[in-house]
């Protein structure tokens, strides 16, 4: 294991009140200008094998000059990106699908929002946009300046884990080291070491991510005004969906909505996954795969069946190898979409030209069957036969806690959760803009519409 030894100084020109100062205050200018690390960082053929790594420490504790010194140009900073351009055209030449791939690996399964410029995506999505440049280079490690400094600490601890993931599990064949002055992502990113700076000890031994509990439970179909404009497809919802929630904490973090399955050899009871969103700051842990799983569970424990087709590659390559689904079929629908158990009902309305908008053709997707465990009758009908009230005001909420609490609010979610109306709702949010005490992230919306989304200043 190397030793890396690092002088770092900053010669300063002397001057009248240079000298004036030292003597004011009896600093030794020779030494205070130049300051030495001495410690220990594994190398990358370390005889210890690792994959993880970080470098921690408060500002000005030498992380980046130990960096710089023990891992060379391996060390990233950050990129420029064209601020008129989808992120998925930052990666130069690289294939659309290593681009998407490494995205959803980091945790940034958006495809909304792979289309849209950097500039107008969150601080959460960002990051983890720069964190998939970073990791799809060619070298064999990785070493991640600034690593979490920009993002809010749950977005840190989520991205740190959906990295650890994406590497452990293959994903990503790199060896990566974090460079942070927060110590709180260490044990998210289940470091094989860590090198604090303030001591100059360096600790081995895998660290284990925190356990993460999420609680699901039925919610009213207005609850999808949080997660519409998340979802790959369409922001629309079936006004006969059973839904369902998960939280974490007190906080919406993932939606699932359910239809019944009206297709040629059904049985009373039979459902299909109509629309699953997780919200980009809790995307790369797998809650939407646990979410979908959940409801398939409680569909079987009534006694139905449960059924999903999907066209997002990282849900398709979950299920292919979960012991819980049942592969149908995967592949590209024909060139009219009417092929399979809708084939009758789509030629009819293909001849009306209403099939463009309801038919998978021209997208690889996969169907599935959940065949894993069914919940117990009496809890599964508990779920079943819950009633949530609508997702409605709170009146009184400040519109600065909206925002807080629902990163991403727009003027219309804003308005029904403060109980005020939509041009109130409209000039308080201008007038925190103004303050600086929230950020008006960009426009976008379906079907062409143009709506802002606000969220609280990092």
């Amino acid at each position: 294991m190397p030793t890396i030894d690092a002088v770092v100084s900053c010669p300063v020109r002397r001057s009248f009140h240079v000298d004036q100062l030292a003597g004011m205050f009896d600093v030794p200018l020779e030494e205070k200008l130049q300051e030495r690390f001495t410690v220990e960082v594994p190398a990358v053929d370390d005889a210890e094998p690792w994959q993880i790594g970080a470098i921690v420490g408060p500002s000005g504790s030498g992380k980046t000059t130990i960096a710089r010194k023990a891992f060379g140009d391996a060390l990233y900073s950050g990129a420029r990106w064209d601020n008129e351009t989808a992120v998925v055209d930052g990666f130069g030449d690289l294939p659309i699908k290593r681009i998407t791939h490494a995205l959803t690996a980091v945790g940034f399964s958006s495809p909304p929002s792979w289309i849209k410029p950097y500039a107008v995506l969150s601080n959460g999505e960002q990051f983890r946009c720069d964190l998939a440049r970073s990791l799809l280079g060619d070298e064999p490690i990785v070493v991640y300046d600034e690593f979490t400094s920009v993002v809010d600490r749950t977005v840190a601890k989520v991205g740190s884990a959906a990295v650890s993931k994406a590497i452990r599990k293959g994903k990503l064949a790199r060896k990566f080291v974090a460079v942070s002055c927060h110590y709180d992502i260490v044990n998210w990113l289940e470091a094989d070491w860590v090198l604090d700076m303030a001591s100059g000890r360096l600790a081995r031994g895998r660290l284990r991510r925190p356990r993460i509990e999420i609680e699901i439970a039925p919610v009213h179909r207005s609850a999808w005004v949080l997660f519409r404009r998340h979802h790959y497809l369409s922001g629309n919802l079936h006004r006969s969906a059973r839904c369902f929630a998960a939280f974490w904490g007190d906080r919406p973090v993932a939606f699932s909505g359910w239809l019944h399955r009206m297709t040629k050899g059904r049985r009373p009871g039979d459902m299909r996954e109509h629309r699953t969103v997780v919200l980009p700051d809790y995307q790369g842990l797998g809650i939407g795969n646990r979410l979908s799983a959940f409801c398939g569970s409680i569909w079987r424990g009534i006694g139905g069946r449960a059924f999903s087709t999907t066209g997002h590659p990282a849900m398709i390559a979950y299920r292919m190898r979960s012991p819980d689904w049942k592969t149908i079929r995967v592949g590209m629908a024909n060139r009219a979409g009417t092929s399979g158990a809708y084939g009758p009902a789509l030629r009819r309305a293909a001849k009306l030209g209403r099939v463009a908008k309801v038919t998978s053709a021209g997208r690889i997707t996969g169907g599935f069957e959940y065949v894993g465990g069914a919940m117990p009758a009496g809890d599964a009908r508990r779920f079943v036969d819950a009633r949530s009230a609508a997702f409605g005001a709170c009146p009184g909420m400040p519109v600065e806690q909206v925002v807080t609490r629902w990163p991403g609010a727009t003027v219309s979610l804003v308005s029904r959760m403060a109980g005020i109306s939509t041009s109130a709702a409209r000039t308080q949010l201008g007038e925190l803009v103004e303050r600086g005490l929230i950020t008006r992230r960009g426009r976008g919306g379906a079907g062409g519409r143009q709506v802002a989304f606000y969220a609280i200043e990092e």
